[in-house]
């Protein structure tokens, strides 16, 4: 689905009501901050998660369903420690701060006219389930099954989690049935293989999930509103069908516990994802959220990549949802729904469903991170500061840092010039998006340009910056954003004529025959970007990999897109192999732990995918030449400094920009 700027968003901007909960406008924040501040961390993690949240809601969204808390695990025996995704035992319910800090976020989101419900999660198998059976091929641990004596505990563990939402003054609940949950484990033929009365039939499998709602509805009565998030499939053989998922919600919706559903797809981990990366199209899964939605008669919550308005609005339009799910279109755009009504589409900025905002926090161990709006999760800092004495400021690049630089430092009040040495902004990037699927890079390169003309920074292409110029123009602050050159790794063979690189074979320049291998030194994207961009012209391809796995940086929320989607095309993989020496036909590998090697023939072409090497020589001129002495500030960032992606270089940019 692609954006259409003709949309009047009536639909998207009506109000709505589920149960007790009015809603001013039909879109939802699902659960996706606990990267951005934990909520149940210390005070200062707190404040920064809500800090976050209130501005989403001073940017329109009516409704936070972001709180995501586990329930008490505490039936696992003595010394039993659980492991993998709902790794807890005490959960956050149970926290003795847990009232208090909900109440905080309750309240101020309803000080924003929105409001806000929280989800009751166990996820993961860890250690229980309703058999001791698998449920993705993916993860092998076994999980324990529960007993009679053991199901009753935890429906007194959901009660007392409903008492602490009913106290913490949230507005509903939100039951996760899905992605792994003990309650999907129940639901789901593929893991619920038990012949008591709560396996086998329709009404068995709901029975521990209807005990537990009807708990929680004891206790709140109808002041609150009762939810379910359901996959409209699961992703595994032997699991349940939409038709599966119809049957189990038209069952549930018969018991008369519940307000509403809300229909996702995908797994925590394959592919798709339930949080889909850039491979799929926007809203890819309405229609089956449309026909979930025409065989129940509770209202219809649908989330999957709905990352634009255009596309929120088509689903609202179709009646394939009645409120919309938008996550990570939030993360990138803080006033996405404010923008839209207000009829400043064009300056959303848009989401390009890297996942960086999942993957680098629980892959890398880094702090959280959006590729395109570095100021998300920074929102405690209060608004973007502006001064009062004016520098003259050069951005030497226009690749994502100089760019997002740029926009920060004359969004401050600075007098900003960037000199591009090409006739266009975007370095690598403007490179990375001939790449299939990579449209929203190119429509964020878009956005990053009107926004430099819209805030008044002076552009100029086709200027390649010297020292000498530089220090005679006497600009007070110089950042020098050159990017990198292509890496060429030293191996024997590699200048010769059946080599290229990545580059120069993304761009056209560089053509290649039938059959390529590709060389990968890259833990992320751009190998497996370049194979995609290679099976769509036909090419057969074989990456070799000095990795145990392709993407090793990669997530599992965005790993099993790309790699499903190349295996389809027949891509081939060599693990464990370091190329030792190019020939020319092919390659010869060396295994990294035996040190045995390989002739891997056969190939018209061999094409590295290496990475770069930061080009810091305007760099180390400034700061060495004649002019070094005086009151001038040089800085570098970007990949001029250290080839990185994209997060990277804008939250550099960022932490650059607030110094300066």
């Amino acid at each position: 689905m692609s954006a259409d700027s003709n949309n009047d968003y009536s639909h998207l901007l009506s109000p709505f009501r589920i149960g007790p909960m009015e809603l001013k406008n039909r879109v939802v924040l699902p659960p996706h901050a606990s990267a951005i501040g934990n909520i149940f961390g210390t005070d200062e993690e707190a404040e920064r998660n809500l800090a976050y949240y209130v501005s989403r809601a001073r940017g329109g969204a009516a409704w936070f369903d972001s709180l995501s808390a586990w329930v008490p695990n505490t039936g696992v025996i003595p010394g039993f420690e659980p492991t993998g995704v709902g790794a807890t035992v005490q959960g956050h319910y149970s926290l003795p701060f847990f009232v208090e800090r909900v109440q905080a976020y309750s309240d101020a989101l309803h000080a924003e006219g929105a409001v806000a419900t929280g989800q009751m999660v166990h996820q993961g198998g860890m250690p229980h389930g309703a058999s001791p059976v698998l449920s993705a091929p993916v993860v092998n641990n076994i999980p324990h099954q529960l007993n009679r004596e053991e199901i009753a505990y935890f429906v007194g563990q959901y009660e007392f989690c409903a008492r602490q939402a009913q106290a913490a003054r949230l507005d509903g609940v939100e039951l996760h049935m899905n992605h792994d949950d003990l309650l999907e484990y129940f639901l789901s033929p593929l893991t619920n293989k038990r012949d008591d009365e709560y396996g086998g039939s329709i009404e068995n499998r709901c029975r521990f999930p209807v005990e537990v709602l009807r708990a929680i509805r004891d206790v709140i009565g109808s002041s609150m509103v009762i939810g379910i998030r359901l996959n409209l499939r699961e992703e595994v053989p032997g699991g349940y069908d939409v038709d599966g998922a119809i049957e189990i919600a038209q069952y549930l919706e018969s018991t008369g516990l519940v307000d509403y559903f809300h229909g996702v797809v995908g797994s925590p981990w394959g592919n798709p994802s339930y949080i889909q990366p850039h491979f799929f199209e926007a809203g890819q899964w309405a229609e089956l959220a449309g026909r979930f939605k025409r065989a129940i008669s509770l209202p219809v919550v649908h989330t999957g990549r709905i990352n634009h308005p255009d596309v929120a609005e088509r689903i609202l339009a179709e009646g394939h949802a009645d409120v919309v799910g938008m996550a990570r279109a939030h993360i990138a755009e803080p006033d996405i729904i404010e923008k839209t009504r207000t009829g400043r589409v064009e300056e959303i900025r848009p989401c390009v469903g890297g996942n960086e905002c999942i993957s680098r926090r629980y892959v890398e161990g880094l702090p959280f991170g959006c590729a395109v709006n570095p100021v998300t999760s920074n929102e405690v800092d209060g608004p973007w500061p502006t001064v009062t004495d004016p520098k003259r400021v050069l951005v030497v690049g226009g690749g994502p840092a100089g760019m997002e630089f740029a926009a920060l430092a004359r969004e401050k009040g600075h007098d900003v010039e960037l000199w591009e040495s090409s006739n266009v902004l975007g370095g690598q990037l403007r490179t990375a998006i001939n790449a299939p699927t990579y449209d929203m890079f190119e429509k964020y390169l878009g956005w990053q340009q009107r926004r430099l003309e819209r805030v008044g920074v002076k552009i100029e292409y086709g200027r390649t910056a010297t020292q000498p110029e530089i220090d005679e123009a006497g600009f007070d602050v110089v950042a020098v954003a050159t990017g990198s050159t292509r890496r060429i790794p030293d191996i024997p063979g590699v200048y010769g004529d059946n080599v290229a690189d990545i580059r120069d074979v993304l761009t056209g320049e560089a053509k290649v025959g039938k059959r390529v291998l590709i060389v990968a030194q890259d833990d992320h994207m751009p190998p497996l970007s370049l194979a995609d961009y290679l099976t769509e012209r036909g090419t057969e391809v074989t990456i070799v990999y000095a990795t145990q796995v392709a993407g090793q940086l990669l997530g599992r929320y965005i790993v099993g897109g790309i790699l499903g989607r190349l295996d389809e095309k027949g891509v081939q993989y060599r693990f464990m192999e370091d190329v030792v020496e190019i020939t020319p036909t092919g390659v010869i590998t060396r295994n990294v732990y035996s040190g045995r090697t390989y002739e891997v023939d056969g190939f018209d072409n061999v094409v590295l995918a290496c990475g770069g090497i930061g080009d810091a020589g305007l760099y180390e001129s400034l700061k060495n030449g004649p002019a070094a002495a005086g009151d001038r500030e040089v800085h570098i960032l970007g990949d001029a400094y250290a080839p990185r992606r994209l997060v990277f270089a804008t939250r550099q940019a960022y932490a650059l920009a607030k110094l300066v």
